[in-house]
């Protein structure tokens, strides 16, 4: 992200609380809840909820599909005995498990079952979450190496396949991950086998960033994020290895603080800060003139820098808010939570107008509203229409109140 864009189209006044806290990046697939339904199965609100899995005790389960790709061969392993390549994949997967299930201060703190499936077509609309290395798929157009499809409930009840009916709105009910299987310029190799097949990308990275989609991320607009939208360069991975000791090691701080800030713990009094505030126009004849009602800069990225070191450890998209029965309104409100005490920052918001563009982050911008047009039948007193988020401005700083 250039931070030093200059662009003549909006100047914003950003307004921060400055907390001994350090922070990090994140932002996540949103859901409004259907209010067409009565509040004890819609909650009666129509403010967006964050998707997420539940984290009872065996509550993610897993399979992935043992059906590999031969001609072209897709994924690369260094062992070459037909049970020894699938024990090698699984042993990435369980270690690409355990980075997001090894960061302190969540509820995620293990995953159910892996198991596996000879199903080569395993990923669907069943209920069952699955990862598929040899399923080819519409969505793969050119450049994608792989995706995640997420299906969130917008209702208590509704159900996918065979799954259990969601007790919770936003509660994930199926999310499958799918590798490129078909593509002879595009192969993965494990990490065992990526030193010897340097134009292949890193299977545990990529699959580490998928399980963040998988757990209810968007994308992240912080370089060193593994939610960033770009993959490394064939023969290379993405951050540290995995360790016994850290088994989170791939992950950046921003994708950590969004993972307690996704699975709080109530145990966790570690991560209790917050930074908030809003990005505003410091002439608001620059704000859109459709949708009305917008008051502040939408989809602003807002970045915390540590005061001591310089280091980018945060960013987060702001632009709303919302509250009772809703709809979001759009007053440049963000709110970076779940935060170490004990640090202080600098915080600056920049557009999405870099490497990272609103596009890339739609599941996060795009989906904070309902209406009429959408859904028929939809309330008009909870109805709202995303604006197009603000790719050009610059900002001053200064505190808040």
């Amino acid at each position: 992200m250039n931070r030093r864009q200059i662009c003549a189209a909006a100047f914003a006044i950003f307004y921060g609380l400055y907390g001994a806290t350090p922070a990090s990046a994140y932002s996540f697939n949103e859901i409004v809840p259907d209010v067409r339904q009565p509040a004890s199965i819609s909650g009666g609100s129509s403010c967006p909820v964050r998707s997420h899995h539940l984290t009872t005790p065996g509550s993610i389960s897993v399979r992935w599909s043992t059906a590999l790709n031969a001609s072209p061969s897709t994924i690369i392993t260094q062992e070459q005995t037909a049970p020894g390549r699938l024990n090698e994949i699984e042993q990435v997967i369980t270690q690409s498990l355990a980075v997001w299930t090894g960061v302190t201060g969540t509820t995620l703190t293990s995953f159910g079952v892996l198991s596996r499936t000879t199903v080569a077509a395993a990923c669907g609309s069943d209920g069952i979450n699955s990862i598929c290395l040899d399923q080819p798929d519409g969505a793969f157009t050119p450049g994608v190496l792989a995706f995640t499809r997420v299906i969130t409930a917008d209702r208590i009840g509704a159900q996918v396949g065979n799954g259990p009916p969601a007790s919770e709105v936003g509660q994930i009910l199926d999310a499958d991950i799918y590798f490129n299987p078909s593509d002879w310029r595009t192969t993965f190799a494990t990490p065992a086998a990526l030193a010897a097949s340097p134009t292949s990308y890193d299977l545990s990275s990529l699959l580490s960033h998928e399980l963040g989609h998988f757990l209810g991320f968007s994308h992240s607009a912080v370089w060193s994020a593994m939610m960033y939208p770009f993959a490394p360069p064939a023969g290379a991975f993405s951050g540290l290895r995995p360790t016994l000791q850290q088994p989170d090691a791939p992950l950046g701080e921003d994708d950590r603080t969004g993972l307690r800030v996704l699975y709080p713990s109530a145990a966790d009094v570690a991560h209790t800060g917050a930074i908030f505030g809003k990005v505003t126009p410091a002439n608001p004849i620059s704000l859109p003139l459709s949708p009305p009602g917008v008051t502040g800069v939408f989809g602003a990225h807002v970045v915390a820098v540590d005061a001591n070191t310089g280091a980018v450890v945060a960013g987060t998209l702001g632009g709303w808010s919302c509250s009772n029965a809703g709809p979001a309104q759009f007053d440049g409100s963000y709110k970076i939570e779940r935060l170490s005490t004990g640090h202080s920052y600098t915080v600056y918001a920049e557009p999405l107008n870099g490497t990272v563009v609103p596009a890339q982050v739609y599941n996060a911008l795009g989906t904070l509203c309902r209406n009429a047009t959408t859904d028929a039948g939809w309330p008009p007193l909870q109805a709202c229409v995303v604006p197009e988020a603000a790719t050009s401005f610059t900002t001053r700083i200064r505190p808040a109140p």
